[in-house]
């Protein structure tokens, strides 16, 4: 069962990658969407205040834990059932009991285009073979390929509401009004800085630096699902959000995922995936369980296959962070970025495995790195309708 808790800023956020700083005077970039990880640990923390277990002494492995507890977080080294199934950024209008919006970063597969002050104009992408008189490296059999009437410049940064997320997952076209623009949901808010010799305790010379902060708008706030933890977080409380841990408040709240037309998904033998939070795959790019197979890939697990057809995917990203309980940093490790697409047919089984891979994420089928990457969100996926 999954619980949504809607997490509430106070404050502007830090939220930093992995990228150190340059030269002098270099700037910070802010990552949005954070990685999933930032609400697994803080969330995570929760539960450790909320049952009277001291921080310090579960990193380790000396505390005391309840039944519930043990199941839900187990160990620093291997963790329990809990998980981040869903983070997204949500908006509540002013005094409202339920969610006004919700949002996520566009898929890949969309392309959105506009001339100088005109209409923005959506075009989605279809995988189509290519001449033969045209040589491609694509290790996949067709391409996406955008097609317009002359040459743009695609917009970029823009998100989708849950409108167009429900139209994506039914393989409807994707109207211009279900666009957010990223100033809707927050600014950069940059904030001055300069380093700190520590033993001296004096500042270095000419070493100012500037960090983007990230200022959500009004009402604007994370929306994280969290399995494996049922009646175990508070409704209610505070919590330190990313770099210096910034205040929030989470509270819990009602939502229904989107879901495609599963039936539908099943009589046309076709389907997409779509990444919702990074991927962190053995094979690079390649999904769990994908493989070669006259010289194309299929997806075959004990339960279903699918021959591969193509994917669009977005520039990788390297997924690191810092280990508090080992107090060193985590691996480094290239990810697939979140709105990266694939396409499938010849599905062949039961359409209900498909179901579960959307309700408990690709480590279904491979615990690739560790178990650790899974509690923390890695690997969520939609699938919808290829129409």
């Amino acid at each position: 069962m999954t619980e949504f808790h809607f997490l509430q800023p106070l404050d502007v956020l830090y939220l930093r990658g992995n990228r150190l700083f340059g030269d002098s005077s270099a700037t910070g970039e802010a990552i949005m969407p954070p990685w999933p990880s930032l609400a697994a640990g803080a969330l995570r923390t929760q539960l450790l205040v909320n049952g009277g277990v001291d921080v310090g002494q579960f990193a380790e492995n000396n505390a005391a834990l309840s039944v519930a507890l043990v199941q839900s977080l187990g160990t620093p080294t291997q963790p329990g059932d809990f998980r981040i199934s869903h983070f997204l950024l949500g908006r509540f209008e002013d005094k409202a009991a339920e969610l006004a919006d919700v949002y996520w970063p566009l898929p890949a597969d969309v392309v959105i285009t506009a001339d100088t002050g005109g209409p923005k104009q959506v075009h989605p992408l279809q995988p189509h073979r290519l001449p033969l008189a045209i040589q491609s490296s694509a290790p996949c059999e067709q391409i996406p390929l955008l097609r317009t009437d002359k040459q743009v410049k695609p917009e970029s940064g823009l998100w989708l509401n849950l409108e167009g997320m429900q139209a994506w997952l039914n393989g409807q076209i994707i109207e211009a009004k279900y666009l957010v623009e990223p100033r809707a949901l927050w600014n950069i808010d940059s904030r001055l800085g300069i380093s700190l010799d520590a033993q001296a305790r004096t500042t270095s010379d000419g070493q100012l630096y500037t960090v983007d902060a990230v200022a959500l708008n009004s009402g604007v706030g994370f929306l994280a699902g969290i399995a494996g933890c049922a009646g175990l977080l508070p409704k209610n409380g505070a919590l330190r959000l990313g770099g210096d841990g910034r205040a929030a408040h989470h509270s819990v709240t009602e939502w229904q995922a989107p879901r495609p037309n599963w039936q539908q998904i099943a009589h046309d033998k076709r389907f997409k995936v779509l990444l919702t939070t990074p991927g962190l795959f053995e094979q690079g790019w390649l999904l769990p369980n994908m493989s070669a197979h006259n010289g194309g890939y299929v997806w075959k697990t004990p339960d279903f296959s699918a021959r591969f057809v193509s994917a669009v995917i977005n520039r990788a990203e390297i997924i690191s962070g810092w280990d508090i309980a080992e107090n060193k940093p985590k691996p480094a490790l290239k990810a697939v970025s979140t709105g990266s697409v694939y396409w499938f047919d010849d599905f062949e089984g039961d359409i209900s495995e498909l179901e579960k891979l959307v309700e408990q994420s690709l480590f279904k089928l491979d615990s690739y790195p560790d178990t650790k990457r899974r509690a923390e969100g890695f690997n969520n996926i939609l699938i919808g309708r290829w129409s």
